[in-house]
């Protein structure tokens, strides 16, 4: 899908420079089963990785099938279950029976991308996200859908791609039993992931003011049309951050208002500071669109400028030359009594009227600071 990559435009050759569609969205056929999954053509195999944890240990095993997880989603230990691709139906509907999702919330899952959402089925909660992920060195970001089921004692995480996430920090947590996490319930892990995900932000906005900060000086010193292209671009990019960040705010203030048996109190606490960064990437985002409708305005304006400066440098010139022109004109007709035909010194002296009409205009124009703005132009 177009939605899925972007690139920028700073760091790459602006012919590669992909449309951003922002109307990409997930839909059924019409008349269509609730439940029908509609899986890419492209999408990639699922890869599925158990973490099991508890307060004394953890333990990984990689590459498992939905099988496998049975046996650990009624332990009192935590089972982390990531799924990376969704590149296979079958595998997808024996997950669905293994930790016994709606066909609902199997088809939020599978079709992408779904607008960020939170819905509660009592014994289970869904969480649909969107992640941004940066890639610095070949200067692109990628969205991508991240999904959370979480259950009584294990959560179930889905991801579009297995190449990239921001789930790393929250792996080697678990690994190094940093922090808190391997005392707390999955409500915790849920609540890390999802800060993760809402943090990967941060990047991708550094990056974008780091760009409008050298858009700023291009449009003030030498606007062209490549940069209104640019303009373009990070305006259409920041529309789609913004679509997907502001429900992602809406979802967590749902979940504070109206709580979950299956998020405790302590949480909750937790979830508030998750909650103040999407409003932190909120107000930057906001403040990001007003600076590119800004550098639209004053592209405009230098433009205009530009071309102010262009029309008075043509009246200059053409304010010099009117006179000489009716000059040349007079001694151009073909009369036969004309005064100066006769004088020996004429044309030298014409000569010298004209250059000192031209020398007066120009030392008049000069004076007046007509010269001034136009000399960058000649």
């Amino acid at each position: 899908m177009a939605f899925r990559q972007l690139r920028l435009p700073s760091l790459v050759s602006p012919a590669l420079e992909p449309e951003i569609d922002l109307f990409d969205y997930s839909y059924n056929e019409p008349g269509s089963l609730p439940g029908t999954l509609t899986i890419e053509a492209d999408a990639s195999p699922p890869v599925i990785d158990l973490i099991d944890y508890q307060a004394k240990g953890a333990i990984r095993r990689s590459q498992v099938t939905p099988a496998d997880c049975a046996p650990y989603l009624d332990t009192e230990s935590v089972s982390w279950v990531d799924v990376a691709g969704l590149g296979n139906e079958a595998t997808l509907q024996e997950l669905a029976q293994t930790f016994k999702l709606h066909p609902l919330v199997l088809e939020a899952i599978a079709n992408v991308p779904q607008r960020p959402k939170l819905e509660d089925y009592e014994d289970q909660l869904v969480i649909i996200a969107q992640m941004v992920t940066l890639d610095e060195e070949k200067g692109q970001f990628w969205f991508e859908q991240v999904s959370f089921i979480l259950g009584k004692h294990y959560l179930l995480s889905v991801q579009e791609e297995p190449e990239r996430d921001s789930f790393e920090p929250v792996r080697e947590r678990i690994r190094q039993n940093k922090g808190i996490i391997r005392s707390q319930g999955p409500d915790y892990l849920a609540y890390a992931l999802w800060d993760a995900v809402i943090d990967g932000y941060f990047p991708v906005l550094e990056a974008l003011g780091e760009r409008l900060e050298d858009l700023e000086d291009e449009v003030v010193v030498n606007p062209s049309r490549k940069t209104l292209g640019k303009i373009h671009q990070i305006r259409r990019e920041l529309l789609a951050l913004r679509r997907a960040i502001w429900p992602q705010r809406d979802a967590i203030n749902q979940l504070l208002r109206d709580g979950s048996l299956m998020v405790s109190q302590e949480v909750n606490r937790y979830l508030r500071d998750c909650y103040d960064h999407t409003i932190q990437i909120i107000d930057v985002l906001e403040t990001y669109r007003e600076l590119s409708s800004g550098l639209m305005d004053v592209y405009l304006s230098a433009v205009n400028n530009r071309m102010n400066e262009i029309v008075k440098l043509l009246t200059v010139i053409s304010s010099i030359f009117i006179p000489l022109t009716f000059i040349a004109g007079v001694y151009g007709m073909n009369f036969e009594y004309m005064p100066e035909l006769a004088w020996r010194w004429g044309y030298f002296a014409c000569w010298g009227f004209m250059l000192s009409v031209a020398g007066g205009l120009i030392l008049a124009f000069w004076r007046r600071g007509w010269f001034s703005n136009t000399s960058s132009l000649t």
